[in-house]
């Protein structure tokens, strides 16, 4: 007798992780069935998912949205039933009826969504690092307390998760170091002093990966390795100390665990995101993810160094954040989303993203928030505070 299928929420589904969850379902239809997706804006994109994947909800962020959307479906006679606003998100989130819930919503508003699907228990593969840079740990002690399946989707903590013994309790005595790679972004042999003159479009042309203009940004940055320092933190309950991040410009290693007895097991693949979503759907059994295989008689070398202070100095933020008071990391997550956006709408040059999150992290200083209500005060304090020096610090 065949298992029953699971039913699957991919929440912001028209993104870059959306749409390549989606992929790896539609390859294993007798495994996994989609129960409802979300999105912020993207109506006909979320028309064409629906139409491909019978999900029973569609949730968009606005009202005006959802209208559009519901007129659309039912002039093209599908059934999907139309929601919006964050209430709605939270409640495919939660909702009885999903198995397992894909996290992919970019930035601070994905904790809500989040804590939900933990409260309700869910299997919850979060791909959203901001739901534990911001929530810290009310977020994983929500996941405890729930009952919920924690799988990390950002490649490097999927990495770090599989090359882990899979009993936690032991990570403890065994983890002597968690060694985070990044790719360095398309900036990582420019001189600093350049860096004024960079353009969204350069900024955004990733050399290893497909992501989107956010992460993108980031990933030039490094601010998104020191979000996944801070991330790794939560996940492996390791110290900050116990963290490093190298240069690997092949992106081939995805990341890597050093044991106490000086061992050192790897994760590599091609750098496709369907392979740690794959991870995470079919966890602890295997499935095809549709990337493609290494070729190591291809691979002239795999390299590693240290990174460069000087072109990524954001990356010393996230240690920085760790060692502060509760809730820093929420100023900082709060402080580069603000930043970042001044960026691609070009109001902001490039190399003053970090001028930003460093005057805001000097300006707010957070009271040990103890609750999502006081979180998301402190989220708007943050933004408040960036927003200002971003006008300061205007290109």
């Amino acid at each position: 007798m065949n298992a029953p299928k699971q039913r699957i929420t991919v929440l912001g589904s028209t993104g870059s992780v959306g749409v390549s969850t989606l992929d790896v379902i539609a390859r294993h239809p007798e495994r996994f069935e989609v129960f409802a997706l979300s999105a912020a804006t993207k109506v006909d994109d979320m028309l064409a998912q629906c139409a491909r994947f019978s999900p029973k909800f569609a949730v968009m962020a606005s009202a005006p949205h959802a209208t559009l959307l519901a007129e659309k479906l039912k002039q093209n006679g599908l059934s999907t039933r139309v929601l919006s606003g964050e209430g709605a998100i939270e409640s495919i989130a939660s909702h009885e009826e999903a198995d397992a819930v894909m996290a992919a919503i970019v930035g601070a508003a994905g904790l809500g969504p989040c804590l939900a699907a933990a409260r309700a228990g869910k299997r919850l593969l979060l791909a959203n690092k901001e739901a534990l840079v911001v929530g810290g740990e009310l977020f994983m002690r929500t996941v405890r307390e729930g009952g919920a399946t924690l799988l990390p989707i950002d490649s490097e903590h999927s990495a770090i998760f599989q090359s882990l013994p899979e009993d936690p309790a032991t990570w403890s005595r065994r983890i002597d170091k968690i060694i985070l790679t990044a790719s360095g972004g398309p900036f990582r042999t420019r001189a600093p002093e350049t860096l004024s003159t960079v353009t969204p479009e350069q900024a955004c042309a990733h050399p290893n990966w497909v992501m989107g203009r956010k992460i993108s940004v980031d990933s030039a940055t490094m601010m998104n390795k020191a979000l996944e320092v801070i991330e790794a933190r939560h996940l492996f309950g390791v110290r900050p100390e116990q963290i490093e991040v190298v240069i690997h410009p092949q992106s081939v290693v995805h990341s890597m665990v050093q044991f106490t007895d000086a061992s050192v097991i790897a994760q590599l693949g091609t750098p496709d995101m369907r392979v740690p979503i794959a991870v995470g759907l079919a966890w602890p059994e295997r499935i095809d993810s549709g990337a493609g295989r290494l070729d190591f008689r291809q691979m002239a070398a795999l390299t590693f160094d240290a990174p460069d202070a000087a072109l990524f100095p954001g990356l010393g933020l996230a240690w920085h954040a760790l060692h502060a008071a509760p809730g820093t990391t929420a100023v900082l997550n709060a402080a580069n989303e603000v930043a970042v956006e001044a960026f691609l709408d070009r109001r902001l040059r490039f190399d003053r993203i970090h001028a930003v999150n460093m005057e805001t992290l000097e300006v707010v200083r957070p009271s040990n928030p103890a609750s999502l209500a006081d979180l998301l005060a402190l989220d708007a304090s943050a933004r408040a505070a960036a927003n200002a020096a971003a006008l300061r610090f205007a290109a």
